[in-house]
């Protein structure tokens, strides 16, 4: 995880935190600039510029000051770590979807529920007896059994 005002290169990012008081906080979230969202790069920090970041279908200039308050990872960045199963996530664990397996249908029904490549999850909630699990994603609700959760591989965030 690195600061917006570090990066070096173009490319897709992902907001994992905005720091700041609790103002400057507040106008980025009403902007939409909060944790797991995806952001473009379009022309990183240059001495003491500012940048150019695309966002909802929007260019932004953010100056240095600003840029240095959201913390990002890379959406393709290089991992050590082995994919885990969906299922296996922990009340409050989040992830970032990779892979989905098992049949054509499944998969599709996954994937018209927003569960697509690069898609922060995190799980709300796991009923008494372990199933179904509650994930947040994109900014809603969504339960899925914990059978059909196992076939969502994720990179643990």
């Amino acid at each position: 995880m690195q600061s917006l005002a570090e990066l070096t290169q173009r490319g897709d990012y992902l907001i994992q935190q905005v720091l700041g008081e609790k103002r400057l906080v507040h106008r980025l979230a009403e902007m939409g600039l909060t944790s797991g969202k995806q952001l473009t790069v379009m022309s990183p920090v240059h001495q003491t510029n500012g940048m150019v970041v695309y966002f909802q279908g929007q260019r932004f200039a953010m100056s240095q000051d600003i840029a240095q308050r959201v913390i990002v990872t890379g959406v393709n960045a290089p991992t050590s770590t082995q994919l885990r199963p969906l299922a296996d996530l922990a009340i409050g664990a989040s992830g970032m979807v990779k892979k989905i397996v098992g049949s054509q249908q499944l998969r599709r029904r996954l994937l018209d529920m927003g569960l697509t490549n690069n898609t922060l999850v995190k799980v709300n909630q796991i009923a008494p007896l372990g199933d179904p699990i509650e994930l947040l994603i994109r900014d809603y609700k969504l339960s899925l059994r914990k059978n059909d959760a196992s076939c969502v591989l994720i990179k643990e965030m």
